[in-house]
């Protein structure tokens, strides 16, 4: 029998529910951690940026007016299904593009998993905890509750693939803000492969969108989009999130990254209702007391 040329998977980015194809046409090998060649991912382009923002606009309201019990249940049902594919998590995602070991490949798998967990059960207690009903002087009840501030760019972390994007993005949506993902560029189908969860997960179409390629041509288009109301640049070398930075206060962006802490992403400082409030206004309401 004569030998055949194995066909590699071009991985599609992540935009509006559907798995798209850069208007560009372009893709980029993913090479494994030993140099093999695994599968190609699609080079997303500025123009790409701008309809994943556009999709998340489209979406957020939608998904911020669901209740807060309907959210977690989703965030709990992303779990369920990366549960069932922990396996190719492991193997062939993390092993294979990361080169960890298998302790440490399904070290965190099982992380990831239990952060969808944690943020789902907090879905319907952080406005309880980050707001409140404050004292004033008069006949008026005035109450200071956490809204979503809209959508939000993620510039996901290099250092591992998959434990530090969960970790940055359940945040986010859990109260009601839609998402723009810069997969790492090193290891994207991490991002991919949670795409594909996102999309069996009853996860609203346009909530989460995630787009590869490389982040020097991707990273300015989202800096300075207009529609995005915060960028966390948390996968940003210092100079890159500097001019990232730069560009979002030309309109007035709120800019975040991850601390120094919330870096050792297996422990307990990764994650906190307080992550949640990084991408949440508040807002306060007034009312008159009755006699």
């Amino acid at each position: 029998m004569s030998s055949r040329l194995l066909i590699n998977k071009t991985y599609k980015q992540f935009i509006g529910g559907a798995f798209e194809r850069s208007e560009s046409g372009r893709s980029y090998p993913v090479v494994g951690a030993e140099g093999q060649h695994l599968a190609h991912a699609v080079q997303g382009s500025r123009k790409d940026v701008r309809d994943a923002v556009a999709s998340a606009r489209s979406s957020q309201e939608g998904w911020a007016g669901r209740t807060a019990y309907n959210r977690g249940q989703i965030l709990y049902r992303v779990a369920e299904v990366m549960e069932s594919r922990r396996d190719e998590f492991c193997a062939e995602v993390l092993r294979a593009t990361d080169g960890c070991s298998e302790k440490a490949a399904a070290a965190e798998t099982a992380a990831a998993i239990d952060r969808w967990v944690w943020y789902a059960g907090w879905a319907d207690k952080f406005p309880t905890v980050l707001g409140g009903a404050n004292p004033v002087a008069g006949p008026y009840f005035n109450l200071s509750v956490p809204e979503p501030t809209g959508v939000v760019g993620i510039v996901a972390p290099d250092e591992q693939p998959l434990l530090p994007l969960v970790s940055r993005l359940a945040p986010v949506i859990v109260s009601g803000n839609t998402a723009v993902v810069l997969a790492s560029e090193r290891c994207p189908l991490a991002a991919i492969t949670l795409a594909e969860t996102l999309a069996l997960s009853d996860v609203p179409a346009g909530v989460v969108n995630i787009i590869t390629g490389h982040r020097d041509e991707l990273v300015p288009p989202l800096a300075g989009h207009v529609a995005v109301d915060s960028l966390d640049i948390s996968g940003c070398d210092s100079e890159q999130g500097a001019a990232a930075a730069r560009q979002a206060a030309a309109t007035i962006t709120r800019v975040i990254s991850a601390s120094t802490a919330e870096r050792q992403w297996a422990d307990e400082a990764a994650q906190s209702p307080y992550l949640i409030d990084a991408f949440c206004e508040t807002k306060t309401v007034w009312h008159p007391k009755g006699r």
